[in-house]
């Protein structure tokens, strides 16, 4: 018999993977790089471009040949990625001239106090649904035209060009035919007018970005040019940020839906149709995906540290040996909650937009062990998503009944408990934690005539429900303790200042 394959390729921030889905949306199997993280200074994060690309086309290839398919059985390939990390690269040698900025970088913060200050935080925010802040792609844009010598000028004479990983990846993949993105990635740039659907010239002014840089806008699902490996001419027919990817991947197709994925940072997404819905609660208004030409819109909190304080314990205070053994550990630590750490290494993305804030850990005493500070920093995830929770609510009006979950944390029991009891609200874990390979295989599918979005509802399977059950008594006093630490890392950088 014919098999058919879906090949996703899911290029996050700190992994490059690979995961094949058959004609029944099953995962086949997954390969995986891990990626190297460059510190050149305090709060800048890089990675190289041709590691991100090397390693990507390593584990596209590993999964293909570790599964025995063949490549005129893949039907088409889906790209998600981490979305606002910005490569600039020359048009015709296609080397990058600068490694790539991570949205998790802050070396940008003066640019954005200088859009503050020239008045544009409201037009940002009504047009792009975003806010001033380091985190997106556009004023990293600006930075590396400012500081690589003669790339504004080559920029202009239309030698370079701007993609965020999405674009990087298509433009290798298509051997450099095609510079194209999708609206999803589109809209976390700081340059995509939302509303009007176009780049915006008001912001590429005001960040000095030449319009010959950027890319194609295209529908999530769509074409995208092909991939030429092993003879084969392999269609991309699926794009998204790796948030929206996960939105689409846990079927959250109609508006009130909601997921939260918990990967290097932790992202509470929540579907409203085809109604932008600009928050008046520090959230960030995006768009979810774009499909035959109509728009779906999502509000999103935005955590900057989860996973990445995991790796955090594992590599920086080198007291745990795995991710893995983090659940073990925490229940190690007992009834114990006196600790709360505030992971705001990168400053503190959604709902506070403090680029100011940093890191800290409270409630230490004498006889504190490392597993009260592994429990607490695990807690931290659950502790930031209710924050932008109760943002999403007020904003919108709805009460969310069921949180559906994923990414690679979802696999910890004990954070899911903490999650369910935190919130007051059942966690829903599907048998699929890959939510984002399969929303990217998914967008593909349907672009290759597999699939349609309602048997994707339809085959949506749990693994497990974490139902709360923590009081309410004590769940106020463990929130109102966590928002005194919360309020105390605020400003640390600019008190100094």
């Amino acid at each position: 018999m014919a098999r058919t394959f879906i090949l996703a390729l899911d290029q996050g921030t700190t992994s490059s993977r690979a995961v094949l889905f058959d004609a029944d949306g099953r995962m086949v199997g997954m390969a995986q790089r891990e990626l190297t993280q460059h510190y050149p200074q305090p709060g800048w994060v890089e990675h190289d471009p041709l590691e991100i690309w090397e390693s990507q086309w390593a584990m596209l290839d590993e999964v293909v040949r570790t599964y025995d398919v063949l490549p005129a059985e893949i039907a088409a390939i889906g790209i998600t990625n981490q979305r606002e990390t910005t490569v600039v690269w020359d048009r015709k040698s296609g080397q990058p001239i600068h490694p790539a900025i991570v949205w998790q970088d802050r070396r940008t913060t003066p640019i954005c106090e200088a859009l503050k200050d020239a008045g544009l935080a409201d037009y940002i925010r009504e047009q792009t649904g975003l806010v001033p802040d380091p985190y997106f792609s556009g004023t990293k844009v600006n930075w590396i035209l400012d500081h690589v010598a003669g790339a504004r000028a080559r920029a202009r004479r239309g030698e370079l060009l701007f993609g965020t990983i999405d674009t990087w990846l298509i433009w290798k993949l298509t051997n450099g035919a095609v510079h194209a993105t999708d609206c999803s990635n589109a809209s976390r740039t700081l340059l995509f007018n939302i509303r009007e659907l176009k780049w915006d010239d008001k912001l590429l002014s005001a960040l000095d970005i030449p319009r010959c840089m950027l890319p194609e806008v295209r529908d999530s699902s769509g074409a995208f040019g092909t991939c030429d490996y092993r003879g084969a001419k392999i269609p991309i027919l699926g794009v998204a940020g790796d948030q929206q990817a996960a939105l689409f991947g846990q079927a959250c197709h109609e508006a009130g839906l909601a997921k939260n994925t918990y990967g290097t940072g932790c992202f509470l997404l929540m579907n409203t149709g085809e109604q932008l819905c600009l928050s008046q609660n520090g959230l960030l208004s995006t768009i979810a995906w774009r499909m035959d030409g109509r728009v779906q819109y999502a509000l999103e909190g935005s955590v900057l540290i989860a996973g990445a304080a995991i790796q955090w314990l594992r590599d920086g205070l080198q007291i745990l040996g795995s991710a893995a053994e983090s659940e073990a550990m925490a229940r190690a630590a007992g009834d114990s909650e006196d600790v709360f750490v505030v992971p705001a290494f990168a400053g503190l993305g959604a709902p506070h937009w403090d680029m100011y804030a940093r890191g800290a850990v409270f409630g230490l005493t004498r006889d504190t062990t490392r597993e009260q500070i592994i429990k607490a920093t695990l807690e931290s995830m659950a502790f930031q998503t209710r924050d932008v929770l109760l943002a999403m609510q007020a904003d919108t009006g709805v009460p969310l009944r069921t949180l559906r979950v994923d990414g690679g944390a979802a696999a910890n029991n004990f954070l899911m408990q903490f999650q369910a009891d935190i919130l007051g609200v059942p966690v829903e874990r599907p048998q699929v934690i890959e939510s984002t390979a399969l929303g990217a295989a998914y967008l593909a599918g349907i672009g290759a005539g597999l699939w349609n979005p309602e048997e994707i509802a339809a085959r949506r399977l749990l693994d497990r429900v974490f139902e709360p059950q923590m009081d309410e008594a004590r769940r106020h006093v463990r929130c109102a303790r966590w928002q005194r630490a919360v309020q105390r890392t605020k400003g640390w950088l600019a008190e100094e200042a």
